[in-house]
C-alpha cells in the first residue's frame, strides 16, 4: 500500500483516471467540474450541507481533482490555464492521448491536438463547447451509487434521472474535427471547415451531426462562409478503398440510406451562447437568406419537400438546450415554421409520413387483391360443389377421390361399374349381384378377356347399357369372347330381355319377309369354287 501511495500520492483510483480519460480524450480541454459532471454524476447531489457553493463544488470534484494530479505526475495531462472564472483547464500530453485512445477505442490519428495554449485567453469557445457537449449527454445519475446517501440527496438525484434524455455517451462526441475541401484527412488543405462538435449516435437515431457554438461573436455573414465551407466539404468526392468515387465524409462516417427518401448532406446544428454583442434573434432571419441556397428543397405534392444534396441547418440557444435537452421542442430548422424536437429538425417527418401512407396504401391494395383472390376461390369452390354429382342410391355427394373415379376415361380404359353411386353404394350393389360364399361358381371375366382354355379370371359383371341390369351368368357367358375371335351375340351391350325385346321391335319394323330373307340368306349354302384346269389355268397363272 505504501508503495502505491508513493507513485500515486493523491490516491486516484482507475475509475476516476478512466473519467479523466475518455472526457479530455473527446473535449481536449476541460475543468475538473466539467470532467465530474460528465464522468460520474452521482457527486453532483452530494454534499449539499456545504455552506457555499465554491466549497461544494471542491468536496464534489475532490476526487477527480486528485486523479488529475497524479496523472500529471505521470506524465499523462497537464495544466492548461485557466477560465475567466478561474477554474484551472487541463487537457492531455501525447501520452495522455495514446491511453485516451483506448478508453474511447479510437485511431490515434484521430484523437486530435493536445489543445495546448487553449487557456491563454480564458478559453471561452473551448468552455462553450464542453457545455454544449454536456447539455446534449444530459448525464444521468448512477441511483445504485447513492443508496447510502440521505432521501433529499436520492429525491434529487432522481429528478435528474427523470428529466430530458440525453443523446448518446461521451465517446459519442468528437471535437475540433477538421473538413478538408482539399488535401487529406491528416493534412486538410485550404477553404475547409473545422467543426468544433461531430456527433454520431445511430443507436438514439443520431447517425452524423455536426454543431457549430458561436458566444455570439460572429456575423451572419461570417457564419454563412463557414456553412459555404461544410457545403464544399459535403460536395467534395475521393476513392474508397474499393477504388469507387464517394462524398468524402462517407469514407469516415455511416449513414444509412434509404432509395424511396430524399438523400440530404448530413445536418449541422448552429448553438448560440448569449456571450458577445451579437443577437441569435436578428443574426439567424439574415443568415437564413444567405444560406437560402444551402438548405432549401423543392416541394412535392402531399405537402412535404425534398432536400436532396440540400444541408439541414437548425438552431438553438444554449440555455435553452440546457434546460429542455435534445428531446425538447426547442430547436428551429431553416425553413420551418414552428419549433421541434432535434430528431424531428433533423429529419423529415412529412416525407417519412408520406411513404407511411403511400406504403399502407400498397399494403391496402395487396389485402384487397387477395381478399378478391379469396372470394373467386370461394366462388369457383361453390360452383364446384354445385356440379358435384351425388348417389342415385343415397343421395350423398360423391368425394374428390369418388368424383375423379368417375369422370371419362381414355379410349380403352376401364369404365367405372357404377358411376352413378357412391363407394358405399357401389360395394353394396357389387355385393348383391356377386354369387353367394357357399356357391362354388367360378368368376366369370369382361368381354374379351378371357384365355384360349376358357379360363375366366375375376372382374366385374357386365351392365346392360339399355336398362342398366347386371348379366346373368347365362347372358354373360353367351357374350362373352373368347380370345381373338368376334362376339358371339350380335349385341353384346344388351342383356337377354333387352336383346329379345330389340329383336321384336326389328321384327315389328321391317316386317316378316325381310326377317326371313335374311334367315334364307344365312342358311343358304355356299357354292364352292371351282378349280380351272387346262390352258385357262395356265392363262390366269
Amino acid at each position: 500500500m505504501a508503495g502505491k501511495r508513493k507513485n500515486n500520492p493523491a490516491g486516484w483510483t482507475n475509475s476516476y483516471r478512466g473519467d479523466v480519460l475518455r472526457v479530455l480524450g473527446a473535449l481536449k480541454v476541460a475543468t475538473a467540474d466539467q470532467i465530474q459532471r460528465i464522468g460520474a454524476p452521482h457527486l453532483t447531489f452530494r454534499h449539499a450541507d456545504k455552506p457555499t457553493p465554491s466549497k461544494r463544488k471542491q468536496a464534489r470534484t475532490a476526487s477527480h481533482t486528485a486523479a488529475l494530479s497524479d496523472m500529471r505526475g505521470h506524465g499523462l495531462s497537464e495544466n492548461g490555464g485557466s477560465t475567466e472564472t478561474g477554474d484551472a483547464l487541463r487537457n492531455l500530453t501525447p501520452k495522455g492521448l495514446l491511453a485516451a485512445s483506448y478508453e474511447l477505442n479510437r485511431p490515434v490519428t484521430e484523437m486530435g491536438s493536445t489543445a495546448r495554449g487553449a487557456g491563454s485567453s480564458g478559453a471561452s469557445h473551448p468552455m462553450a463547447v464542453n457545455e454544449t457537449v454536456i447539455a446534449m449527454l444530459c448525464p444521468k445519475p448512477n441511483m445504485a451509487r447513492l443508496t447510502v446517501d440521505p432521501p433529499h440527496v436520492q429525491a434529487a438525484a432522481q429528478a435528474a434521472v427523470d428529466g430530458p434524455d440525453g443523446i448518446g455517451t461521451i465517446a459519442s462526441f468528437w471535437t475540433e474535427v477538421p473538413l478538408p475541401a482539399t488535401g487529406t484527412w491528416n493534412a486538410p488543405g485550404k477553404g475547409g471547415a473545422q467543426a468544433d462538435i461531430v456527433l454520431t449516435a445511430p443507436q438514439d437515431g443520431v447517425p452524423l451531426l455536426f454543431i457549430e457554438v458561436d458566444n455570439c461573436h460572429e456575423t451572419a455573414e461570417e457564419l454563412a462562409d463557414k456553412l459555404e465551407k461544410y457545403a464544399r466539404f459535403f460536395k467534395r468526392r475521393v476513392k474508397d478503398t474499393d477504388g469507387r468515387e464517394r462524398p468524402m465524409w462517407r469514407t469516415r462516417w455511416t449513414v444509412p440510406t434509404d432509395p424511396r427518401a430524399d438523400q440530404p448532406y448530413p445536418p449541422v446544428l448552429l448553438v448560440f451562447n448569449r456571450l458577445g454583442e451579437r443577437n441569435p434573434n436578428r443574426t439567424v432571419p439574415r443568415l437564413m437568406e444567405l444560406t437560402r441556397h444551402l438548405w432549401q428543397g423543392e416541394r412535392e405534392e402531399g405537402g412535404h419537400h425534398r432536400y436532396d444534396k440540400k444541408i439541414p441547418i437548425i438552431a438553438v440557444g444554449l440555455n435553452q438546450l440546457r434546460e429542455h435537452g435534445p428531446t425538447g421542442e426547442v430547436f428551429a430548422r431553416f425553413g420551418r415554421s414552428g419549433p421541434q424536437s432535434l430528431l424531428e429538425a433533423i429529419g423529415n417527418p412529412r416525407l417519412d409520413a408520406a411513404i407511411a401512407r403511400a406504403r399502407q396504401r400498397q399494403r391496402a391494395l395487396a389485402e384487397e387483391q387477395q381478399a378478391r383472390a379469396r372470394q373467386a376461390a370461394q366462388e369457383q369452390a361453390a360452383e364446384r360443389e354445385v356440379r358435384r354429382p351425388g348417389c342415385t342410391g343415397c343421395g350423398a355427394r360423391f368425394t374428390d377421390a369418388r368424383w375423379q373415379a368417375v369422370q371419362p376415361k381414355d379410349w380403352g380404359a376401364t369404365k367405372d361399374s357404377h358411376p352413378h353411386l357412391c363407394d358405399t353404394c357401389k360395394q353394396k350393389a357389387s355385393a348383391a349381384v356377386s354369387p353367394a360364399a357357399d356357391t362354388q361358381e367360378r368368376q366369370e371375366p369382361e368381354r374379351g378377356e378371357a384365355g384360349p382354355d376358357d379360363s375366366w379370371p375375376a372382374s366385374q359383371r357386365p351392365v346392360c347399357t339399355e336398362c342398366g341390369a347386371a348379366f346373368t351368368d347365362e347372358r354373360w357367358k353367351a357374350t362373352a369372347r373368347v380370345g381373338w375371335s368376334p362376339f358371339p351375340a350380335k349385341r353384346p351391350s344388351l342383356c337377354g330381355e333387352c336383346d329379345r325385346r330389340f329383336e321384336a321391335d326389328l321384327d315389328l319394323a321391317w316386317g316378316v319377309g325381310h326377317r326371313q330373307e335374311e334367315c334364307d340368306q344365312e342358311q343358304e349354302p355356299a357354292v364352292p369354287e371351282q378349280k380351272a384346269t387346262g390352258w385357262f389355268s395356265r392363262l390366269r397363272g
